[in-house]
């Protein structure tokens, strides 16, 4: 399938004009349209094409929020060793960032310090007994997305390196692909992949915390430099720093 919505009949004829010179075979063209219809049939599109609107009341609810949290703390993974409301965006997204999350799931008589960029000065002034840092990607979306570097934008970095070389810590990416994590690992104490967590950053608190063990495994290879992309399972060049289907196995902190 081909998503070219605003030059379709050019893309039709310069394949049309492909099969009849034999440069695609209409065996290609015939197992790409099986494979989407195939999915299309095993969803039911073809007997209900519309969706059931009957449960749109309860998109949102704390029922389904409850849902999304736990399918987020089975998700998150680990590489190394209260009075928080829910965020309303719009009409539409309503949810949890991270840091209400731990300031749900940390224990009350816990003094949390928010600080969205700090300094190395700021950090040993304080005398925190450890930290947690959240990095990321910024947002996007199809081709605004496109990136040859992959790397987490400042001050990211900046923060990872002037906290952790000043207390322990733990460092959690968001983000929707592996990015360039590799210099600064030397610094982490925890590494923890949450992906994107939607809507429900409880659930990456929770984790965190140890009401849930780390459970989730890499879908994909997690590169040291982007010099060696692309980079599969096999290839000689092999050299991860996190391989495919690699994450920390643990058990909640109650767990008996």
């Amino acid at each position: 399938m081909i998503m070219v919505p605003y030059n379709h009949t050019e893309f039709i004829n310069i394949v049309t004009d492909l099969v009849n010179n034999n440069y695609i075979s209409m065996d290609r063209i015939d197992d790409a349209a099986r494979r989407i219809l195939r999915v299309k049939f095993t969803l039911g599109l073809f007997e209900t094409p519309l969706a059931d609107e009957t449960l749109v009341n309860q998109l949102g609810s704390q029922r389904f929020g409850k849902g999304s949290c736990e399918e987020v703390t089975r998700a998150v993974e680990e590489w190394r060793e209260r009075g928080c409301s829910r965020v309303d965006g719009n009409n539409y997204t309503a949810g949890t960032t991270i840091l209400c999350g731990i300031s749900a799931a940390a224990d009350p008589s816990t003094e949390i310090v928010y600080s969205k960029n700090p300094d190395a000065d700021f950090v040993k002034s304080n005398n925190f007994s450890y930290a947690i840092v959240v990095v990321g990607e910024t947002p996007y979306a199809e081709t605004a997305g496109d990136s040859l570097i992959l790397t987490i934008a400042e001050p990211g970095p900046s923060t990872i390196l002037n906290v952790c070389g000043n207390v322990k810590c733990v460092v959690v990416t968001v983000s929707g692909r592996p990015v360039v994590i590799e210099p600064y690992e030397s610094q982490i104490d925890v590494l923890v992949a949450a992906w994107l967590p939607g809507t429900e950053g409880q659930g990456v608190a929770d984790v965190l915390f140890g009401d849930y063990g780390f459970t989730g495994k890499l879908p994909r290879t997690w590169f040291k430099t982007v010099d060696q992309l692309p980079m599969n399972v096999g290839d000689s060049h092999y050299d991860p720093l996190f391989p495919y289907d690699f994450g920390l196995t643990t058990k909640p902190v109650n767990a008996s």
